[in-house]
């Protein structure tokens, strides 16, 4: 059985999976793991999911249901939230060394897959991270009704009264100050 490496929450060595036939498949449980998403994204909640290593003819196909919660901002009244997430990464490695000779193998042939290490390492951190930052919403709310904030003292609208008197207005203006639209 393949046992994840020490050096990362995604990383496997996989040198036995490739000596086995096409088709064969192992999975591996992801519990409160924790990666590191760049300066301007944090996790609210570990990683949680599994990952499935298949064998295929070239190489070994990492496919991987993850879910977690990102700490953001809501977008209307700027509380912190949790925004729970789920992504789903599907990608195939294929080998950068022969298992047999030791070898390096040919990569200009497909320059834009992605290798297992010189040590048969499957390392899926990278293509997590990117699905996750993917997954990340454009203008969270903390929730649909959210009312946001008042736009004369900045206050949360849902947590009091915000009349606020009408401030002097450019006497320029004044004249629109009756104005009212005629129905059609």
């Amino acid at each position: 059985m393949t046992v994840p490496a020490s050096d990362g929450p995604f990383l496997w060595n996989v040198a036995g999976r490739l000596g086995e036939p096409p088709g064969s498949e192992r999975d591996y449980p992801i519990q409160h793991t924790s990666i590191d998403l760049g300066e301007d994204l944090r996790l609210a909640e570990p990683i949680d999911g599994r990952v499935r290593l298949s064998r295929t003819n070239r190489g070994i196909l990492a496919r991987a249901d993850l879910h977690a919660a990102l700490a953001l901002e809501c977008s209307r009244c700027l509380r912190e939230i949790a925004v729970p997430i789920a992504v789903e990464v599907q990608e195939e490695y294929l080998p950068s060394i022969d298992l047999a000779t030791g070898h390096p193998l040919p990569v200009d042939d497909e320059p834009d897959v992605l290798r297992l290490s010189d040590h048969h390492e499957l390392d899926l951190e990278t293509p997590v991270r990117e699905a996750i930052q993917l997954a990340e919403p454009i203008a969270p709310l903390c929730r649909p009704e959210c009312p946001g904030l008042c736009v004369v003292c900045g206050g949360r609208l849902e947590e009091g009264v915000h009349d606020h008197p009408d401030d002097d207005v450019d006497p320029r203006l004044e004249a629109l100050r009756g104005f009212r639209p005629e129905d059609d």
